[in-house]
């Protein structure tokens, strides 16, 4: 949906689809799911949130996709920087940008909003707000194992979904493994690295840093992947303007695709966005 675009960042070539909605609308750039390409979560939310009147950037982030870049690697700063990069093109429409964050792109988005001041709002939606601290809390000496083991075969690849995967169990695999989420430049491979970036990466850490900026979190009851505790501490411990809205969906991949719930979760962030980007 919308115009093929390419733009850079940090001399890496990025991929995005932009779709604008006329001269003045809000505008919001959407970041996804782990492994996730443009076609699948982040272009569903891109063209729900267009119909609702937003100027809307979904692009593959460096390494996955259509995007340059080392292949298959999760790269927690460079995703940051692809981010500031896609501000920018938003920016040569309005000033009034909010940023939508999908699964692991919830926890990506609010460290996105805590950065740029750039950002006016920001919708986690199904949101991974990954805390080391809290990973470490139970067994300290097994995360720096896990992190030391991450390391010593950064470079080595594995499946992102099915057996021996990155994201294991049949929840994943029924999205990404089946006909449900197949995209023409997804690749069902990562690198072990990447998992050292998801394991270190501090979302929640980035929520007190929200002053002044308006965010809304959208969570299933039931989310056996993204934590609806750690959805909760990050709402929490916002200091801005803040919603939570809890969805009964019955797992997390729901929020990916499956009505009514991500109408609902669109229209939530659609109404949140239209009132915090009006001035």
């Amino acid at each position: 949906m919308g115009e093929r675009v390419t733009y850079e960042a940090d001399g890496i070539t990025l991929v995005g689809n932009l779709a604008v909605a006329g001269p003045g609308a809000p505008a919001v750039v959407l970041t996804g799911p782990f492994t996730g390409v443009k076609e699948q979560v982040t272009g569903v939310y891109a063209a729900l949130l267009h119909e609702r009147g937003f100027t809307t950037l979904a692009f593959d982030h460096r390494g996955f996709g259509e995007s340059g870049g080392r292949r298959a690697h999760e790269d927690s700063q460079g995703k940051l920087s692809d981010l500031r990069a896609a501000v920018g093109v938003l920016r040569e429409h309005t000033d009034r940008i909010g940023i939508v964050g999908v699964c692991l792109g919830g926890g990506y988005a609010v460290r996105a909003a805590a950065t740029d001041p750039r950002l006016r709002a920001v919708v986690g939606i199904a949101g991974a707000y990954n805390s080391p601290a809290r990973f470490s809390a139970g067994d300290a000496s097994g995360y720096r194992q896990a992190l030391r083991t991450f390391i010593d075969r950064y470079d080595d690849e594995l499946p992102a979904v099915g057996p021996g995967g990155a994201m294991g169990g049949d929840e994943p695999f029924a999205y990404y493994g089946t006909k449900r989420g197949a995209a023409p430049n997804w690749e069902n491979r990562v690198t072990h690295g990447s998992l050292h970036s998801l394991m270190t990466l501090d979302a929640l850490g980035a929520a007190p840093l929200l002053t002044g900026v308006p965010l809304m979190i959208v969570h299933g009851r039931t989310d056996d992947y993204c934590s609806p505790e750690l959805a909760q501490a990050a709402h929490d411990q916002a200091p801005g303007p803040k919603q939570l809205v809890w969805l009964d969906a019955a797992q997390h991949i729901d929020l990916y695709d499956a009505e009514p719930w991500v109408t609902r979760a669109a229209d939530a962030a659609a109404g949140f966005l239209h009132r915090h980007l009006t001035s």
